[in-house]
């Protein structure tokens, strides 16, 4: 049995739009799945996709893409067969 429901979340709980006909308590596996969009302003889409990066500078990043320039200049460790 295979039901598509769709529903708001609330911290843990999910608000289905409509009544299921599983009873009261019943284990259920569930796979959320964002519908619609969040309408955000152009940008920050990309801006919450950065991460970390999202609230650091053009010069933080250019200390680190340095810092991984001269890491990658050290030797490294053999790697024996």
């Amino acid at each position: 049995m295979r039901n598509v429901f769709k529903g708001t979340i609330h911290g843990k709980l999910i608000e289905l739009d409509e009544l299921s006909d599983l009873p009261d308590g019943q284990q259920v596996s569930v796979v959320v799945q964002p519908t619609g969009s969040l309408n955000l302003p152009p940008g920050e889409g990309l801006r919450r996709s950065a991460g970390a990066w999202a609230d650091g500078t053009e010069a933080d990043l250019d200390q680190y893409l340095e810092w991984t320039r001269q890491q990658r200049k050290r030797p490294g460790r053999e790697i024996s067969p």
